[in-house]
């Protein structure tokens, strides 16, 4: 089966009809018609629809080794500098189309999928059955266009519960109750599951709690489809105020709705478990895919596009407030300017000093890009202030698209317009602007940016252990200290 359209997507998540629960209700009906995720789903089917616009299908799409078909780019194991650079191109454009504001873009948990399976000859030896599940998955995914989402992060409580209790099956931590002839038996939650619910399956693969049983419960890694028995879905409060394009620009069309995924008693068919029971071995396949190195490769794609966009709405609003020519708003663009320009720069050199890993892998340099994903969280809330201080009130006094539908149209015409724009579309502008600044959508992509790959200790952490050239440094101290 080739490249799925948007047509393609929004019919499976309707066929898949998974148990969501938003607000104390039940979802009932077709998910993509929902209100809560209708903005969503159409702007993810738009990505899906680029792969088929004949203008962009050598961009987005490669030739799959399996039947010839066009398949997604971002499957692509890439084994070359070029290869790294198509996946690039391709991820850009869907980043670029979405303005960064999907976090989870399906090309994100695709990526994930390509580290996790270029790995999979970690298991040969001890787990030859689960290698082969695994590289089979990956192909069962890239040949169908299947959207994924995941389950990685479990609750403090949950895993606290699994390290002072001797007893498995009384902790709340995920774990697998049995084994039979059907699969595996799994129970357990996982936080943060972002678009699980407009998803078609989902990885799960937790950090393993160690425990002194030979075979660990708690350490696995499966895939399952999102509407099987057991699974439910409960949304955290929605940040999407209304549809209207016109009063929220951003909401109503990214509101990527975040989830609690609950397991209870869930079948894992036996060819959808990639690792099971043995806790170094999960460890070491997450390190040895170089799962954030890829992954922040897909990442700063979208820095760079949400970074652009931002900009541009800074100098839309300077020019509407004529302030573009005050030294607040070309000290503060600058810096962004500067930011973007040093982003660019690092996703140049991750491909530049790439080089082929164990598995074959073009692996980009994580030094630059785990450089950027430390970076980032730092400057993303400095551009948000930006956009509140360029704002100020103008922020706040928003009137509604209805309001200029109503007999006080003629006042918002005569008050509210900017220089070189009427009221009408400045008002536009400046609600993008309260989405990004004010609103409970911009306090979410706020948050979301700031613990995106972890927060900034585990991030400094992951920078630092990539200082390979620790001690080429200090020798270069040592030399001139001895030339006296």
């Amino acid at each position: 089966m080739p490249i799925k359209t948007g047509k393609g997507y929004i019919e499976n998540l309707n066929k898949l009809s998974p148990e969501v629960w938003l607000g104390g209700e039940r979802v009932q009906g077709l998910i993509s018609e929902h209100p809560a995720f209708r903005g969503l789903v159409e702007s993810q089917a738009a990505l899906y629809d680029m792969q088929s616009e004949e203008s962009l299908r050598a961009t987005m799409t490669y030739l799959s080794p399996a039947t010839g078909d066009p398949v997604g780019l971002s499957f692509l194991q890439p084994k070359t500098k070029e290869d790294l650079q198509k996946r690039r191109k391709m991820m850009s454009l869907w980043a670029e189309s979405h303005h960064g504001f999907l976090g989870r873009s399906p090309d994100y948990m695709n990526t994930a999928l390509v580290a996790f399976s270029s790995a999979s000859g970690l298991l040969e030896d001890k787990y030859p059955k689960h290698a082969e599940n695994l590289k089979n998955y990956y192909v069962y995914c890239r040949e169908n266009d299947i959207t994924l989402s995941h389950g990685f992060i479990q609750s403090k409580a949950s895993i606290l519960s699994a390290v002072i209790s001797d007893n498995p099956e009384q902790s709340t931590a995920a774990k697998v109750h049995e084994i039979n002839q059907d699969g595996y038996v799994v129970s357990g939650s996982f936080m943060m599951n972002t678009q699980g619910a407009t998803s078609e399956e989902m990885l799960v693969y937790p950090q393993p709690i160690a425990v002194s049983e030979s075979v660990n419960p708690y350490a696995f890694f499966f895939a399952v489809p999102s509407n099987l028995k057991g699974i439910t879905f409960v949304c955290r409060e929605n940040t999407l105020a209304g549809t209207s394009g016109y009063d929220y620009p951003l909401s109503s069309r990214y509101e990527e709705m975040d989830t609690l995924v609950i397991l209870d008693h869930v079948l894992v068919p036996h060819d959808r478990m990639f690792l099971y029971g043995d806790e170094e071995m999960a460890v070491d396949l997450f390190e040895r895919s170089h799962f954030h190195t890829l992954v922040s490769h897909q990442i700063l794609c979208r820095y760079i596009a949400k970074t652009e966009f931002l900009i541009g709405v800074l100098e839309y609003m300077a020019d509407c407030l004529d302030k573009s020519e005050d030294f607040f708003v070309i000290e503060r663009v600058s810096e962004i300017l500067i930011t973007l320009e040093i982003l660019k720069s690092i996703v140049i050199a991750s491909e530049e000093q790439s080089e082929l890993n164990e598995w074959g892998i073009m692996l980009p340099s994580p030094k630059p890009l785990y450089a950027a994903n430390a970076y980032y969280p730092k400057i993303y809330p400095k551009i948000i202030e930006t956009i509140q201080l360029l704002g100020s009130s103008d922020l706040i006094m928003l009137p509604k698209e209805q309001d200029f539908n109503s007999p006080v149209s003629r006042y918002l015409d005569s008050y509210l317009s900017g220089a070189g724009i009427d009221a009408y579309d400045k008002v536009n502008l400046f609600r993008l602007a309260w989405e990004l600044g004010v609103s409970a959508f911009g306090g979410r992509q706020m948050q979301y940016e700031r613990f995106f790959f972890g927060n900034q200790d585990t991030l400094m952490a992951r920078a630092y252990a990539n200082l390979s050239d620790r001690e080429k440094y200090i020798d270069k101290v040592k030399r001139l200290m001895k030339n006296k």
